[in-house]
């Protein structure tokens, strides 16, 4: 064994050893916050300069993390924040958590990635560790972070520890966190694996290597695109079920009951978040570099955000039966954030249902306690907020349109009061008063 490496596992093993989180959103704060709790001294990099600054007072903007906790370990000093670069020099690991988003035209972009690699080596030095998160496609971690970490003339699994293991976090999950969700890790070397298993075993429950960076790198994309073509699947069913004069959700609750052969999704608005709508065009786009064409995985892709379109359609028609025109309608949008409960709006099917709604004409507000305001970009940029739900609210607008089944609003009370529903999550499945102006996807 090396000393570099001996070096480097004492210092894990005992705690010592100096982290940098880079990217201090919804996978890199909850996971700094862990590292801190095990004992490990934590500063989180982040180009927000208000995201610095909470920290650095001890406030927390992450439901997934305690404000307890948060509070309690920056006061100790276990846990700071800094825009500053140089907060590598006296780093022992570095762990990479930044957003890798679509470019326009749905190719990868990997930029953050970029920009960070080339931030790291300025200040790369033998003994150090570092792990990428961020999900991306396979080959990302050792033909583009490692090919820049090595221009300084430092080997990979000798002098500096390079793996891939990537974020898991399902934001609101009350059952699974940071900690109990089981870890994937592959290294670039089988010294980078022995260390970054070696790392993420201080705090998490369960760690599982693979061979290779691109094995995990390509385990991730393959989780978020086997939920994309199983939503899929059930949100064309449920448009077959509208056509056939089906209840496409009794059909899923029935097929449900079978102990084998079958897992539960359900049919809904569209899909959010920043994985499932992102991470299946990662893989698209990977596989035409070797000549492949990802027919399924492309099509789920297109059947979500078919799911938008027929929600507005179901508006439309709800609209109709009651002899009024989509143009010039008021509509309340009941939930925004693109899953129950979390204040996450990254990718929500109610941002292109609004913005469709609006070129037809509508006239939309919204109610969230979860989001206060939210930035429509259209041809012009259109700031929304947040209205308090109220009878006079409710009863004003000509269609209640439910695209998130936050749990704390009272369904039963906002159907007495409406004049029309439409429910995209099956929240009133089971109310008898009102169901003549109720219309579910």
């Amino acid at each position: 064994m090396s000393e570099i490496k001996q070096a480097l596992e004492q210092k894990i093993v005992s705690r010592q050893a100096a982290v940098v989180v880079i990217g201090m959103g919804y996978v890199g704060l909850p996971l700094a916050v862990e590292k801190a709790k095990a004992g490990f001294q934590v500063t989180g990099l982040d180009c927000d300069s208000q995201r610095v600054q909470m920290i650095n007072e001890g406030k927390n903007y992450i439901l997934d993390v305690s404000d307890d906790e948060m509070r309690r370990l920056v006061a100790s000093g276990k846990l700071s924040a800094t825009d500053s670069y140089s907060a590598l020099v006296g780093a022992d690991i570095i762990v990479i958590c930044v957003p890798t988003p679509l470019t326009t035209n749905r190719d990868p972009d990997i930029s953050f990635i970029e920009t960070v690699a080339d931030g790291i080596v300025r200040y790369l030095r033998p003994g150090q560790l570092i792990t990428l998160e961020s999900t991306t496609y396979p080959g990302t971690t050792e033909k583009v972070i490692l090919p820049k970490l090595a221009v300084k003339g430092l080997k990979a699994g000798q002098d500096f520890f390079l793996a891939y293991s990537p974020e898991r976090v399902d934001p609101g999950n009350r059952h699974y966190n940071t900690r109990n969700t089981p870890k994937i890790v592959g290294g670039v070397t089988p010294q980078c694996l022995d260390l970054a298993c070696l790392f993420y075993r201080q705090t998490i429950s369960k760690v599982i290597p693979v061979s290779s960076p691109a094995v995990a790198e390509m385990t991730k994309v393959f989780e978020n695109t086997y939920r994309s073509v199983n939503i899929a699947l059930v949100n064309e069913i449920m448009m077959l079920c509208d056509r056939m004069g089906i209840d496409v959700w009794e059909v899923v609750d029935a097929a449900a009951t079978k102990p084998f052969g079958i897992q539960t999704f359900y049919p809904g608005p569209g899909v959010g978040g920043h994985c499932i709508p992102v991470d299946p065009y990662y893989l698209v786009w990977k596989a035409r570099e070797y000549d492949f064409d990802t027919r399924l995985i492309e099509l789920s892709g297109h059947i979500n955000l078919q799911a938008s379109y027929y929600v507005v359609e179901k508006v439309r028609d709800a609209l109709n039966s009651r002899h009024k025109c989509i143009n010039g309608a008021k509509i309340l949008i009941l939930g925004v954030a693109y899953k129950k409960d979390i204040d996450d709006l990254r990718e929500s099917p109610a941002l292109k249902i609004i913005s469709i709604l609006r070129r037809l004409g509508a006239t939309i507000v919204y109610h969230d306690p979860y989001i206060p305001s939210l930035i429509l970009e259209e041809q012009s940029t259109v700031a929304l907020s947040s209205k308090i739900l109220t009878q006079d609210e409710i009863s004003a607008s000509d269609c209640v349109l439910i695209i998130t089944d936050h749990s704390s609003i009272d369904y039963s009370w906002v159907c007495r009061h409406a004049q029309l529903v439409v429910d995209t999550r099956n929240v009133t499945k089971d109310f008898r008063e009102s169901r003549e102006k109720i219309y579910r996807i």
